[in-house]
């Protein structure tokens, strides 16, 4: 739908607002009121990518809580738990304790390189496909469509007046809306607690406030971004366009308008000769389709977020015309320059920054994965008392005390041996256990156990200042263990 321009300024395609924003000195420095865009519903394969991807990742989100993966009956059954309480984090076969946050760490990691490689590569199609704010924009503007119709209703239930109808149309999109919010704030909870239980107790009131207050911040930011502020967010709030320009070159594939073959641009009639202008008649199909509200046409530009969406609706307006598909595509500025020289294109995918993306992402996965397959199931510390440094007893005798923390990582309780390496005539003794069990200690299932252990030496055995110790521990029944290197002080001078 089109009105006629009301202002030389209109007629010139310069939006009102923005003439208004000109004019008022503090408009222009402060505030730039936003303009609804209406994105054209298109079909082609890069919607249907769009349609298979939100798909995916909604189901991923929405169920992978409820999934269970059996770790014995020590360990919570869920696949992916993020346990707070139990201090761990539960990934399928991964378990990572808080001792091991350098996992985390690795992964953080992993994913940023893979993401400046993909950007290197394919510039931003994580933006346009894989990104949390697409995904649910996505969703919502599907929602929105149902209700409202595509493009041209949605403008024309704007303009008109309050009714029946388009009461109950805005109320049933925003219920929707609510309703979609809700159940993504609902499930982000269900990755911090067991899932069946958590529903349970969040619809009786028997959850955790923290439940509630992170299902409340869930649903109110979801609401928000992705059904009022969409495009706001990637323009204003995002800063990944920005770094993008460090991640990227000429040679990365983008979704570009070919200028070597769409100009001059302009309107075209069936049956009209093609010879002496561009394929592009100018029907703004790219611009009604794009949910940024920018013409691709303008080049390189901040807003866009490499959907491809454009690509469908040209391509479409192609195939009516009968001329080749293509005009917006993916290529690189590289290619767009050549072709304007009449040169054949080419296209470099091993560039030194891929290269240097591609190795640093393939040791930081290797690294990673020795680290999971080799992990131990058994970690030991030793701490020495520091105040005092040492004891000496009635009779001469010098004890030194030491904290000893043993960590069972596996599912079932365990025995362990502990051997003690130090000076010739070292006496030991575990507080608060039977000296006739030996030098033999129980950690359970998942635990971390600290042992309070008295080293002491006799007076004549003292022979300098200070003297290595090693504790060796050894599960009964395996032959993997764990050393921990003190030192025990004597304060001797000779």
């Amino acid at each position: 739908m089109s009105t006629a321009p009301s202002s030389p300024q209109a007629a010139a395609g310069v939006r009102q607002h923005d003439v208004e924003a000109v004019n008022d000195p503090i408009k222009r420095k402060l505030y730039k009121k936003r303009e609804p865009i209406y994105p054209k519903l298109v079909h082609g394969k890069f919607r249907l990518a769009k349609w298979v991807f939100m798909i995916l990742a909604l189901g991923a989100y929405y169920f992978i809580p409820f999934l269970r993966w059996d770790r014995g009956a020590s360990a919570p059954d869920q696949a992916v738990l993020i346990d707070f309480e139990g201090r761990r984090f539960y990934f399928f076969f991964i378990e990572i304790w808080p001792q091991e946050i350098y996992y985390i760490s690795g992964l953080l990691i992993i994913a940023a390189l893979a993401l400046f490689l993909v950007s290197a590569l394919f510039g931003r199609v994580w933006c346009g496909y894989a990104c949390p704010q697409t995904v649910w924009t996505d969703l919502f503007i599907a929602v929105e469509r149902l209700f409202e119709g595509d493009r041209n209703k949605r403008i024309k239930l704007d303009r008109a007046k309050w009714s029946v109808d388009k009461a109950w149309r805005k109320a049933g999109k925003h219920a929707v809306w609510l309703v979609i919010a809700a159940a993504t704030g609902g499930a982000w909870i269900l990755y911090f607690h067991d899932a069946y239980e958590t529903i349970g107790n969040f619809f009786t009131g028997q959850a955790a406030v923290s439940a509630y207050l992170f299902f409340g911040i869930l649903t109110f930011t979801t609401y928000t971004l992705a059904g009022t502020m969409r495009e706001q967010v990637c323009t204003y709030m995002c800063p990944w366009p920005r770094i993008q320009a460090a991640m990227t070159d000429r040679d990365a594939l983008n979704v570009v308008y070919r200028v070597d073959r769409g100009e001059p641009r302009g309107p075209h009639k069936k049956g009209e000769s093609w010879d002496g202008r561009g394929d592009c008649i100018d029907c703004k199909a790219c611009v009604a389709a794009c949910p940024m509200g920018i013409d691709i046409r303008n080049g390189s530009q901040l807003e866009c977020i490499q959907c491809a969406l454009c690509i469908d609706a040209c391509d479409d307006i192609m195939t009516k015309v009968e001329r080749p598909t293509g005009l917006i595509a993916y290529d690189t500025d590289v290619n767009i320059d050549r072709r304007q020289r009449g040169e054949p294109p080419v296209y470099r995918f091993l560039r030194p920054r891929v290269l240097v993306y591609g190795l640093a992402l393939a040791i930081a996965a290797a690294i990673m994965l020795a680290g999971l397959t080799t992990r131990a199931t058994l970690d030991v510390n030793v701490t020495r008392d520091r105040n005092p440094n040492f004891v000496q007893l009635s009779d001469g005798s010098i004890r030194n005390g030491y904290t000893l923390k043993v960590i069972n990582r596996t599912h079932a309780d365990a025995v362990y041996d502990i051997a003690i390496d130090g000076p010739e005539g070292l006496d030991w003794r575990i507080l608060g256990q039977e000296a006739d069990r030996g030098l033999t200690v129980d950690v359970p299932a998942e635990r971390t156990q600290d042992f309070r252990i008295f080293l002491t030496l006799a007076p004549d055995s003292v022979t300098s200042a200070n003297a290595p110790v090693r504790f060796t521990v050894r599960p009964q029944g395996s032959d993997e263990s764990r050393t921990a290197n003190t030192v025990f002080l004597t304060g001797a001078t000779r």
